[in-house]
């Protein structure tokens, strides 16, 4: 091999050690191998361009774009309401086949994120025993469909970018329902071996939020349970104001009355999932404030709202805002927040008008902290437009009448037209670390090619045929991929592999599309660590689990994984 050979080579390698030591920041590492390619022309120009338009690369961004819409609507908080059951076999049992099912068609990260308060919340079970099962159920799901999990797709862009036909969306199906039948049982007789463990859900440091049930509501007669209130995202009933009384313990037989004001506690920035409930109005709205145009702030010592409440001086027309949201840090706050009374170093989320900042009196009064950006809410015609659009898409790309990514690039062109989301929460979304990571990935492997280095490893091959039939090199690149998904991640690992994958099955004579699916399932293959899936890494931390939790479930589940993968893709695809 040439100098340029062994520095690309040395680059390579100088990649998966990054990706291992620097485990959280992978689109750094990838940036770096990416400019360090670039700057010393081991890659053309039009190579790097032609890695970042990668077709693979834009649908899979388009479709996460896509799904911001979805997680705007009521549709998975509906349904998680459905799951969660008296019994924990019932329960166990919904959760998996709603996730599974769910991560076939969804982006399995918004699935997971969907449905963590739900199981967080919920009050018949150790959210500990259900977590982590969500994180194996949605990896799962994920290997179903071609738009399962963002692997897949990533698989999908490097195969189109080596000449190869398109992925079919039901290529990875007869595979991927083996895995779920084989694993979700070993997942299911393992489950008895996850920790108990009881996890703190509200902190003092939260703001407490206050919302009014009208009479006409359709809340009224029903439970805390019933109406979905313990399976909010990030906001939690931790108490209902009855005229003068005060519940604090909230039973989820609770059943709420016309006129009950609900305290929430937690992000306020969720707040606007109280919108989804009929009847349910926030503090600032009788004010006839809106609050989509929220700012936080800090009461001063010297302020004239020290040792009074809101409602005794007037706060609406003295500063044109309402209180939305308050904290106080060390000690909790209790009561309806009309009649509380505001501490200096109170934190106060306002809902502001027109006249707020230009009032003379505000700096007199707060310190300005931030404007706060809402996680808005969809509903109406534009919620059904988000599920049915996003669906409809799916099912057209899935029967072959158009691409996924012209289904996902009108999907997308329709919803910025009607207003389901905007230009900034497009931004403020937009994939960015992932879209280095694929398109460094691909630029990698051009320079693996134009130095020469695939074509030796294939010389190589080819002098040792007889050390390597196909189901042995299978194994070597199934094995590889998933040690590189537990010790990076699961995309790096996918797009680090897939150029050796292919030269191997072409100096081999092998069928290169088992050898491509042994990439795809091997980079999804991760119950061992928590660090090598995103979906993982949420439910290690929501959940408060040690490693060991993930090891003792995640071994057995992994060797039934493995076994059924590389069984089920040479029966399926052959050698």
């Amino acid at each position: 091999m040439s100098i340029q050979s062994y520095f690309v080579l040395g680059v390579f390698l100088s990649t998966i050690v990054g990706l291992i030591k620097y485990q959280q920041r992978p689109s750094l590492v990838f940036g770096i191998t990416l400019l360090v390619l670039f700057a010393t022309q081991m890659v053309s120009t039009e190579q790097v361009i032609k890695s970042i338009s990668n077709q693979g690369l834009l649908t899979l961004i388009l479709l996460m774009l896509c799904s911001i819409a979805l997680e705007k609507t009521r549709l998975l908080r509906l349904v998680a309401v459905m799951v969660i059951k008296p019994s924990y076999k019932a329960t166990w049992l919904r959760l998996f086949s709603f996730t599974v099912l769910s991560s076939a068609l969804l982006n399995n990260t918004a699935v997971v994120s969907t449905m963590l308060a739900p199981i967080r919340n919920n009050p018949h079970h150790p959210a500990s025993k259900l977590l982590i099962p969500l994180s194996y159920a949605a990896i799962l799901g994920g290997t179903l469909t071609l738009v399962g999990t963002s692997t897949n797709l990533i698989i999908n862009s490097l195969v189109l970018d080596a000449g190869l036909p398109s992925l079919g969306f039901f290529d990875f199906t007869l595979v991927g329902l083996c895995l779920v039948l084989v694993c979700g049982i070993t997942l299911y007789l393992f489950s008895p071996l996850l920790p108990d463990k009881q996890i703190k859900k509200v902190t003092k440091e939260s703001y407490f939020i206050e919302a009014k049930i009208s009479s006409a509501s359709n809340l009224v007669g029903k439970t805390v349970e019933q109406n979905g209130l313990r399976h909010l995202q990030s906001l939690f009933l931790v108490e209902i104001m009855r005229g003068d009384c005060l519940l604090s313990a909230i039973a989820p037989t609770e059943i709420l009355q016309a006129h009950d004001k609900l305290i929430f506690s937690g992000d306020i920035s969720k707040v606007s999932q109280l919108y989804l409930f009929d009847g349910l109005s926030i503090f600032a709205e009788k004010n006839g404030l809106s609050v989509n145009n929220l700012c936080e702030v800090v009461v001063r010592p010297e302020s004239i709202l020290t040792g009074k409440t809101l409602k005794s001086v007037g706060f609406r027309s003295l500063f044109d805002a309402a209180v939305v949201a308050i904290k106080r840090d060390g000690e909790k706050v209790s009561g309806k927040i009309g009649q509380l009374k505001i501490k200096p170093g109170d934190f106060l989320v306002l809902a502001v008008g027109e006249d707020f900042k230009s009032r003379r009196n505000i700096r007199k009064n707060f310190i300005l902290l931030s404007d706060i950006e809402l996680d808005s809410r969809l509903s109406g015609k534009k919620e059904w437009l988000a599920v049915v659009g996003f669906l409809t898409a799916i099912v057209l790309s899935a029967i072959g009448i158009i691409s996924l990514f012209k289904a996902v690039l009108l999907l997308l062109g329709v919803l910025l037209l009607t207003g389901c989301f905007s230009t900034n929460e497009l931004l403020r979304r937009f994939p960015i670390e992932l879209w280095v990571i694929i398109s460094s990935a691909i630029v990698l492997s051009y320079a693996l090619q134009n130095t020469g280095v695939i074509d030796a490893f294939n010389l190589l091959i080819s002098e040792h045929r007889d050390a390597f039939s196909p189901l042995v090199a299978l194994i070597a690149i199934y094995v590889t991929t998933w040690l590189l998904t537990e010790l990076v991640t699961n995309n790096a690992a996918a797009a680090l592999v897939f150029p050796i994958a292919y030269g191997l099955a072409t100096s081999i004579d092998a069928n290169p599309t088992a050898f491509i699916m042994a990439v795809a399932f091997g980079a999804s293959a991760s119950f061992i660590s928590p660090y090598g899936y995103q979906t993982n890494l949420m439910v290690f931390t929501a959940g408060q689990y040690k490693l060991n939790d993930f090891i003792k479930v995640g071994v057995p589940v992994s060797i039934a994984y493995s076994i059924t993968a590389v069984t089920m893709i040479v029966v399926v695809f052959g050698l």
